[in-house]
């Protein structure tokens, strides 16, 4: 037989087995459907299989994949970007590049007539989406919104590998922040809250924890049922009966080990869930000594977990344990919405040892004792990342209906940290802070000046519907900036809301901090937005409230801005207010009137570094309390106001909503407090203010109405005339010092680690007092 005829026989019986395989995985080319999120995709010509691989034309995913395409005519290169992600691969070659590195591939782009035709799972699964094919339907879906899975460990180390420079960012932008920070000036870490409920409970005579958001619970250190006091104290849990006020006692107490430490309480009418930090410690083996060097011992490897353990509350005095779960990492925060619980948590990767390494488990476990006592786990097929903010972290988030057990608890995790967390009654929503670096290009210009990079921070926006113990990712979004914390966002009819400062305080030219709102639609894209708000402040609390928000800035001056959002397409500024100080919580006391608790600013000027400037430093000194008007939304107004103390003055209210008692029906506003006084001269011999020695710890209690202001009622403290004595000049984390205030009926409780104390809410004449045990 002539050599060609062999030749193409042998071709021709190749090319058969190619398509007979190709069968085996995928139906006629002409059959195939395709869906991307669920939608079905119409193509101009059918697809056709090369090499067992789906081709169609480029035209038609590019739109439904959200693809950025080029072409380079000369070189016949075709570009495709999504995200940070770049793909080239060239007409008829089978090497492509993806972000600067060669991969192979099995079926190359090529001409069919005028139709580009290109490799679909190729590229799907190369620009991080997921790619599932269902035999029975004979369907390739693809999840173009879906975040990406993590396949491997070497898939783990190359997204870590690649993400090196931007973490390198974020530490260069944390060392600078701590660099520019001066000794006297406002320094602490601003908290702000947009709280819906209002500490009180309509329908029942108790108050409950001053909540975020209306129908999200959060986790506390004291929760109450009207008739039990539950207590975070130290490493035990503690139930007292509370009524009758003049009988309390304690009920229970519960002790945990060494290695676990209580942080946080649920409660509902049938289960009490305490959730806190435990530790393994996991010593590593000694290191032989020999003749040159002595024995080393090696660090103990902790390995850290967020544990909950769940009782059923038939009988307080015996509780009964009836469930135990467990994440690995720190815990971060938590939600219960009606009897589904969501914990987070983030677990630190080693990076090193990653990088070092060929193989190590490095995946995150957990434990749900209603479906096995061993850890589990997850496999990195079971593992999506965050494609913008790839840290050498899990974020891990469990979920739970407590009602139903058996079901077992569904974990999820996440290459990327979780910063900030913000929850709706039906979404959750991740913030993370992404870095990238900007070269200046006007010094670039400047061919002796060596090019100034900057560091641009954005913050990416991971959307998450939550269903009765259900999570599933909807989509992303990214604004400029970064956040305050959880309280800069806020859902309203639809629409995310969120509040960021870009640029840096102590810069005085175009990249000086400037504040924002941006209003992100259903699939989280900008429908509307305020830039460059007060620039050279940064925000200090903001509070959304309907179809307003109210932003708080600061330098040296206290401006409150209103702000309308009723449009989102179009938000405007509608009025401003400055005045000295600041507020770092503001407080919903109707839809005209809002409480504003910080603190009070005294300016001074001094020389600058430059000797013949005067710059102008603003000093906090005592704790500032005040109720605004703004029914007139055009000029805003400061009704009362009240200075609590000197220098030194602090309440856990300043950074920690849940602290706050608030009940308007009651006239009732209670919060703990640490009061320093300064005797004689307020100032120093060098005009610099001083601080305070402590005079008073404990609760302030007011009565605050529309009329006469804040009216204060009366002060409960649980220090000793003694301890007052021996205080000293300064104070300390004392266990008596109260934590927080409730009312039950007409009774106000104040608790603290050592005891708790009922006063009549009337007159404040106290009724009982009770140890706590130690």
């Amino acid at each position: 037989m002539p050599k060609t005829k062999k030749l193409l026989i042998t071709g021709i019986i190749i090319t058969s087995l190619i398509f007979i395989f190709a069968a085996t995985i995928y139906a006629s080319p002409t059959k195939i459907k395709l869906t991307v999120d669920g939608k079905v995709i119409s193509l101009s010509i059918p697809p056709e299989l090369v090499n067992g691989k789906v081709m169609v034309p480029l035209k038609d995913i590019t739109e439904p994949l959200k693809l950025q395409v080029d072409y380079n005519q000369e070189q016949e290169i075709l570009i495709i970007t999504k995200g940070d992600i770049k793909l080239e691969m060239g007409l008829n070659q089978t090497t492509a590049v993806k972000n600067g590195k060669n991969i192979t591939l099995d079926a190359p782009p090529f001409l069919n007539k005028d139709k580009l035709m290109v490799p679909l799972e190729f590229i799907s699964n190369n620009l991080g989406m997921n790619v599932n094919w269902n035999e029975k339907t004979q369907t390739l879906s693809i999840e173009a919104k879906g975040l990406p899975v993590l396949k491997s460990f070497e898939h783990l180390k190359e997204l870590l590998e690649n993400s090196q420079n931007q973490n390198m960012n974020f530490f260069r932008r944390l060392t600078k922040d701590l660099a520019v920070m001066e000794d006297g000036a406002i320094q602490k870490e601003k908290v702000s809250a947009n709280q819906a409920a209002l500490g009180a409970d309509s329908k029942n005579s108790y108050s409950t924890t001053n909540l975020q958001v209306q129908g999200v619970d959060e986790g506390d250190i004291i929760k109450t049922d009207g008739q039990y006091i539950y207590h975070v104290s130290n490493q035990q849990v503690v139930i007292t009966k509370a009524q009758p006020a003049n009988e309390m006692k304690v009920v229970k107490t519960i002790k945990y080990g060494e290695n676990f430490y209580p942080q946080e309480l649920y409660i509902d009418n049938k289960y009490l869930v305490v959730i806190g930090s435990n530790y393994h410690n996991q010593p590593r083996p000694i290191i032989a000594k020999d003749s040159a060097n002595p024995e080393i011992y090696p660090p103990i490897h902790v390995e850290n977990t967020v544990k909950a353990f769940i009782y059923e509350l038939n009988d307080r005095s015996n509780l009964e344990l009836v469930r135990e779960i467990e994440l690995e990492g720190n815990y971060i925060s938590s939600r219960k919405i009606d009897s589904a619980l969501y914990l987070v948590s983030n677990k630190y990767l080693d990076y090193y040892r990653i990088m070092k390494e060929d193989n190590i488990s490095s995946t995150p476990a957990y434990r749900d004792s209603a479906v096995n006592q061993d850890f589990a786990a997850l496999d990195y097929t079971d593992i999506r990342y965050f494609p913008e903010c790839i840290q050498p972290n899990y974020l891990i988030v469990a979920e739970l209906d407590l009602k139903e057990p058996a079901k077992g608890m569904q974990v999820s995790s996440y290459l990327g940290a979780g910063e900030n967390i913000y929850a709706s009654p039906n979404n959750l929503y991740v913030a993370l802070t992404k870095y990238s670096t900007e070269k200046n290009k006007a010094e670039n210009m400047q061919k002796l000046i060596l090019p100034r990079s900057e560091t641009k921070a954005e913050t990416v926006i991971y959307k998450f519907a939550l269903d009765q113990g259900q999570i599933k990712y909807q989509q992303q979004g990214i604004v400029p900036g970064t956040i305050l914390n959880q309280f800069s966002m806020d859902e309203h009819k639809g629409y995310f809301r969120i509040a960021t400062t870009k640029g840096e305080i102590w810069q005085n030219d175009e990249n000086t901090s400037k504040n924002n709102i941006y209003i992100l639609d259903n699939e989280l894209n900008i429908k509307g937005k305020i830039e460059d708000i007060a620039p050279g402040e940064r925000i200090y609390s903001v509070r959304f409230m309907g179809d307003r928000a109210y932003m708080v800035t600061f330098k040296t001056v206290d401006p409150l801005f209103v702000l309308d959002l009723k449009d989102p397409a179009s938000p405007k500024i509608l009025g401003a207010l400055k005045i000295p100080g600041y507020s770092d919580y503001l407080h919903p006391y109707d839809e005209n009137h809002i409480i504003g608790f910080g603190k009070d600013t005294i300016e001074l000027s001094q020389k600058g570094n430059k000797g013949n400037e005067v710059e102008t430093t603003a000093f906090y000194q005592g704790m500032k309390i005040a109720l605004f008007d703004v029914s007139n939304v055009e000029k805003p107004i400061e009704m009362f106001k009240e200075v609590i103390g000197d220098r030194g003055t602090d309440s856990e209210v300043l950074n920690n909503h849940k602290a706050l008692l608030f009940a308007k029906d009651k006239n009732l506003l209670a919060f703990p407090i640490t009061v320093m006084e300064v005797k004689g001269s307020k100032v120093d011999p060098n005009g610099f203010p001083k601080y305070g020695e402590l005079t008073f710890q404990g609760a302030y209690v007011y009565n605050l109405d529309l009329e006469k202001g804040f009216i204060l009622k009366g002060k409960i403290s649980h220090l000793t005339d003694e301890q007052y004595l021996k205080s000293g000049q300064g104070w300390y984390n004392s266990d008596r010092n109260i934590q927080r205030i409730i009312y039950i009926n007409n009774n106000l409780y104040t608790i603290s680690n050592a005891l708790i104390k009922a006063n009549d809410l009337t007159n404040l004449r106290e009724i009982g007092t009770v140890s706590l045990p130690q």
